[in-house]
């Protein structure tokens, strides 16, 4: 191994190498050990055998290892050995972790050198029925939902065991033979639970296993491309480098240690190997047929949706929840290729359907009907309706009595027209005095309510209540017995038709009826057929439209069924509006009635008039059921009646009329909720379409290179492409600021290669870079302050983008610590969460950035292992642990990745328990962190925090140049500034006044100094002069309260103090006395003539002049200093890529 080209690889292999020798070590021990006496005499007392039973029953993890191994030397133990199998067994299923599991193979070995011939062999054999596949019998008589339970309980209980027993193979405690590894014991359990496994429920535990044990039984090391790339790199050629990688096979990788060092004999690990990957064609092949049924199951999707607007999406549910299972095992731990699946796009017969079909058959209605306003909803609906055979193509004329006759039926043809036309314009005058009269009389009841009915429809209430009530579908004579034998005249063939027609549900089946039924034409034929459908099973409603367009096929040339049908519905029709009181016995009885009348009406059976006629008999009593007939009349044939030419006026108006006395009526819920859908659905709102996004050609070019053709084989390619576009062109450096800002878009697996790619590109396009990595910032920061459920995907992706783009260098690790520190407390009152102080935007049960935080450890946590970097991280682990803490209970899925993601970064983290544990570890941190910064708060004898943090801030930009450094004090600012500012230290201030001392003040001022040498005379005849010195040092102020004082002064400068001096002509000096052990100041007035005021506004003039001096010498070498700095960079940009560093 390269360890010069990998940053990440050595580290994997150092820790693998380590986790070798532990376990050479543990064998080594447990060979040389087993079965040997203990020196010392041991206890045998029953109540602490008691407690290491159910300590070893609770759990064998690492918290209960040094008190169950103490025991294990002190006890006994020989009549307990059977219970402490179980107790092992029991205890090892509460081991999740690594360090759980080393625990428990470290006291098995225990165990095992003490009882090697009576513990082992039990243990053995109850681990390997801990493993065992379930019983194929046991799990048949389950139904699909319990076996799923099922497999995922098993699955859970038997991790952890595979796991130990994997690693007591390895330490010598199962053994094949005496001088083998268990090796083969591990394989043949593992192939017992892949093999008869369909629905490949054990997949994870081969995920498990391979994820821990993949380098001891099958020698798999991961690819020398890991995750961090080499500092000496070329910007430019990375991709170059990765296709080739890839492009060489699997992953092979060099052996780190000697065949005889291995823990697994090579011919197992060949064999285990040959296996897996055996069993991973199986399992491609089978996605592989899975993926073609999925997609041709798309295909017939769109095809029945384009036919009735069903969408089925449970069978591609079940199967993207497999299929991502099969990715994530293949892809991560075997480290083959995955297969080639067809995507959507290579399969183009679906979207064929519905753009072409059917083309050249429209005609002008096929423009209404593309825009919406023509009477069918769509092209499947009207040939349907429209496009119905004629019998004469396909039963002889003489059948269908055509001969001679064709003159007589077409004048037949336009007298029926004539007197149709003229009942509609009848029945369009009532409506027009209908709504005369509704507009005189808007604000009362509507006016037409008790006019218009016909005599037969408003029969008195003796009538309605004494009225039969008939059943409808029952028919008046018993039908004739089915004959036991093979129809043969046109009795039994007729009878075997009408048996064939509840099962012709499409227009294949139901044409062929009608031709069959041609036939057999009889008027006692005809007659049983319109008995036949006056019986339609009241939950049979999907075959009314079929049985319609039977009717509407033999009406052409057999006008009386079409007649007696409509007939026998209007006369139903009626029946029903004498029962209305009758709403829920006869609710399925309209509901067939109306239905039936819907369909007869589209296909031109039922004479406009008369379900017009009907319409108006249901609006004239606005109340009840009618209400509900109304609503199912225009669902029906609302949207045929106001599109057809001769009824769109009258229906027009009626439909006007209903919304009125809508407006006035006093409806519940339910039935303003039906007729508002029925009003939309057949005169649905204009609306325009659609409006697809226009891209250009270089647009559609560019996503097409990013989202379609962008892999690990292709990256070079892109990369040349790209670069041979026109950065000039402002089109395109937008397109392309869009693509690579928006990582949600493509793969979640090829977010890497947007980075390498945005990495290769900084050489020459070093703007385009820093513009990307801006807007990803801004997206995690916008994402921080909306917290929008729907973006939670478009997060994730921007943060495992921006870990990505620090893997190859184009970030600093400031900015990674700063998003992190910046995820756990935005929002939070003064940046700390608190468990009683809710955020708005990161609720307690909000557990989604703990989410983002392990994301971004797992995408560069693993980078930050050495250096001030890592301290960094394990403050950040600090106060990260302070933050979950706050939240409520993590749900399971948070708390696996949350556990997977620090042990993957920190495996030796100590976890906090509570709240409080947490908030002391991270007030500690704080306060180291304030240490190293120069900050001491609570001392009044020295600088506030915050300005001696502006002095370091000012130094550390000014001599700092190393970039670990800056990082560090980077942290030590966010810390100071977000969370927990400095209290002020109290400075001493000396005040001008604008008048000279008074008599009084002179007077007691006298006293006091007479008092102050007397005590001070005392005091020097009692010390030496060293003492005397020392007592007059501290006297004085602090050298920081003084030159507080004099920065007080020049700031001021003889804006205060010298006017003020000049005005009263005394100038205000503090004296510092002693009373005890506390000091105390006083101000004094003295003359500004004085020679001690002179000498001192002297001594002030001189210091002022050195510093702006020296101020002027700092900032020269500064800008010297500036200078310098920009040459190295600009040399360091054309050799190598740039570090872009970005503030706040």
């Amino acid at each position: 191994m390269d360890a010069a080209t990998n940053g990440a690889a050595p580290t994997k292999v150092d820790e693998e190498q380590a986790r070798r020798a532990k376990r050479a070590a543990l064998k080594e021990l447990n060979i040389a050990q087993a079965g040997r006496e203990p020196e010392k005499a041991l206890d045998s007392s029953l109540k602490r055998h008691t407690a290491l039973i159910k300590r070893m029953r609770q759990s064998l993890a690492a918290e209960n290892h040094d008190q169950i191994l103490k025991d294990i030397n002190t006890l006994s133990l020989e009549k307990y050995v059977d219970e402490i199998v179980g107790a092992v067994v029991e205890g090892i299923l509460r081991c999740k972790t690594e360090k759980d599991v080393w625990s428990a193979v470290e006291i098995i070995s225990a165990l095992h050198r003490r009882f090697p011939k009576t513990f082992t062999p039990a243990l053995i054999s109850l681990l390997s029925a801990s493993i065992a596949p379930p019983s194929r019998a046991a799990l048949a008589a389950l139904s699909p939902e319990q076996r799923e339970k099922e497999d995922s309980a098993r699955v859970t209980r038997q991790r952890p065991v595979l796991r130990v027993c994997a690693e007591l193979a390895l330490v010598g405690i199962i053994r094949d033979a005496p001088d083998r590894s268990g090796g083969e014991w591990i394989m043949k359990a593992i192939k017992d639970l892949l093999s008869n496994d369909p629905s490949l429920s054990s997949l994870p535990l081969l995920l498990v296993f391979l994820k821990s044990y993949s380098r001891p039984y099958l020698g798999i090391v991961p690819p020398a491309s890991s995750k961090q790339i080499s500092a000496s790199s070329e910007p430019g050629t990375l991709s170059d480098v990765t296709s080739e990688e890839a492009a060489q096979g699997n992953g092979a990788f060099p052996a780190s240690i000697n065949e005889e060092d291995e823990l697994v004999e090579k011919e197992i690990r060949d064999r285990f190997k040959k296996m897996c990957e055996g069993y991973f064609d199986n399992v491609a092949k089978k996605l592989v047929i899975e993926h073609d049924r999925l997609q041709e199951q798309d295909r017939r999707n769109h095809e029945a949706y384009i036919r009735s607007g069903e969408i089925f999406e449970d069978r591609q549910q079940a199967y993207e929840k497999m299929t991502k299972s099969y990715e994530k095992l293949l892809s991560e731990l075997l480290y083959l290729p995955m297969p080639t699946l067809k995507t959507a796009s290579q399969k183009t017969e679906s979207i064929q359907i519905g753009m072409n079909t059917g083309s050249s058959l429209l005609g002008s209605d096929s423009d209404d009907a593309a825009s919406g306003g023509g009477k069918w909803e769509d092209e499947e609906e009207r040939r349907f309706y429209e496009e119905i055979p004629d019998l004469k193509d396909y039963v002889p004329r003489s059948v269908l009595g055509l001969e001679g006759d064709g003159g007589d039926e077409s004048a037949d043809g336009k007298e029926k027209e004539r007197l149709e036309k003229e009942m509609v314009e009848e029945e369009f005058r009532k409506l027009e005095e209908e709504l005369a009269e509704m507009k005189i009389d808007e604000n009362g009841q509507a006016a037409g309510d008790a006019r218009g009915k016909k005599p037969d429809d408003g029969k008195g209430e003796e009538d309605i209540d004494d009225a039969p009530t008939p059943t409808p579908g029952t028919p008046k004579e018993s039908p004739s017995s089915t004959p036991q034998l093979a129809p043969q005249g046109p009795s039994q063939l007729l009878t075997a038709l009408l048996a064939r027609l509840p099962d012709a549900t499409n227009r294949t089946l139901i044409d062929q009826a009608a031709v069959d039924f041609a036939f057999l034409n009889s008027k006692a034929a005809r007659k049983r057929l319109v008995k036949f459908m006056s019986q339609v099973p009241k939950s049979r409603i999907d075959l009314l439209p079929h049985y319609s367009r039977l009717i509407a096929i033999l009406n052409r040339y057999m006008p009386d069924v079409g007649a007696d049908v409509v007939a026998m519905l209007d006369e139903e029709f009626r029946y029903l509006q004498r029962k209305k009181k009758v709403v829920k016995e006869l609710a399925e009885v309209r509901l067939r009635n109306i239905t039936f009348l819907s369909n007869l009406t589209k296909f031109g059976v039922v004479p406009p008039h008369v379900i017009l006629h009907m319409f108006k008999v249901c609006l004239d009593d606005f109340s009840g059921t009618n209400v509900e007939n109304l609503a199912l009349l225009l669902e029906g044939c609302g949207r045929f009646l106001l599109r057809s030419e001769e009824t769109r006026v009258p229906f027009a108006k009626m439909i006007e009329l209903m919304r009125r006395k809508q407006s006035m009526a006093h409806l519940d819920q339910r039935q303003l909720l039906l007729l508002e859908n029925a009003y939309y659905q057949c005169n649905p709102p204009e609306r325009t379409a659609r409006q697809v996004k226009e891209r250009t050609p270089m647009e559609l070019f560019i996503r097409h290179l990013i989202y379609d053709v962008l892999t690990k084989k292709t990256i070079d390619k892109v990369l040349k492409m790209l670069r041979k576009l026109d950065w000039n062109d402002q089109l395109v450096l937008r397109t392309l600021h869009k693509v690579f800002t928006k990582p949600w878009k493509i793969k979640y697996g090829h977010i890497p290669l947007l980075a390498m790619l945005t990495y290769d590109l900084q050489r020459y396009h070093p703007a385009f870079s820093i513009g990307v990595v801006d807007q990803v910032l801004e997206d995690i920061r916008r994402g921080l302050e909306t917290n929008l459920y729907s973006m939670n995907q478009r997060r994730i992706a921007s943060v495992k983008f921006l870990g990505e783009l620090y893997i190859y260098r184009l970030i600093s690790s400031s900015i990674i610590f700063d998003t992190l520190w910046t995820i756990v407390t935005f929002g939070h009152p003064e940046g700390r969460p608190t468990p009683g102080m809710p955020s708005p935007i990161d609720m307690p049960d909000d557990f989604f950035r703990i989410r983002l935080v392990c994301v971004l450890l797992d995408t560069c946590g693993m980078c930050f292992d050495h250096g001030p970097q890592e301290q960094k991280l394990n403050n950040f682990l600090t106060f990260f642990q302070l933050y979950v803490l706050s939240k409520e209970a993590l749900p399971m899925d948070v708390e696996f990745m949350l556990t997977d993601s620090l042990e993957a970064v920190r495996p030796k983290l100590v976890m906090f328990k509570t709240y409080e544990e947490a908030a002391v570890a991270v007030d500690d941190m704080f306060a180291v962190a304030y240490q190293n910064a120069g900050i001491v708060t609570g001392d009044p004898g020295e600088d506030s925090g915050e300005e001696s943090g502006e002095e370091d801030d000012e130094e550390k930009d000014r001599g700092e140049g190393d970039e670990e450094e800056d990082e560090e004090m980077a942290l030590g600012e966010d810390m100071i500034d977000e969370r927990a500012p400095s209290p002020e230290a109290v400075l001493l201030k000396s005040k001008q006044e604008n008048v000279g001392p008074s008599e009084e003040d002179e007077a007691e001022f006298a006293k006091e100094l007479a008092k102050l040498v007397t005590d001070t005379s005392a005091e020097s005849r009692k010390v030496d002069k060293k003492t005397a010195l020392a007592l007059w040092d501290t006297a004085l102020p602090p050298p920081v309260v003084r030159k507080k004082k004099n920065e007080e002064y020049d700031e001021d400068g003889e804006g205060t103090t010298g006017d003020a001096a000049e005005d009263s002509g005394v100038m205000k000096f503090t004296l510092f006395t002693k009373r005890g052990n506390k000091p105390q100041t006083r101000q004094i007035a003295i003359p500004a003539e004085s020679t001690l005021a002179v000498q001192t506004r002297t001594a002030q003039m001189q210091d002022k002049v050195e510093q702006q001096h020296l101020k002027r010498l700092v900032l020269n070498y500064e800008q010297r200093e500036e200078a310098e700095e920009l040459k190295a960079l600009e040399a360091r940009s054309r050799q190598g890529p740039i570090k872009i560093r970005l503030a706040g």
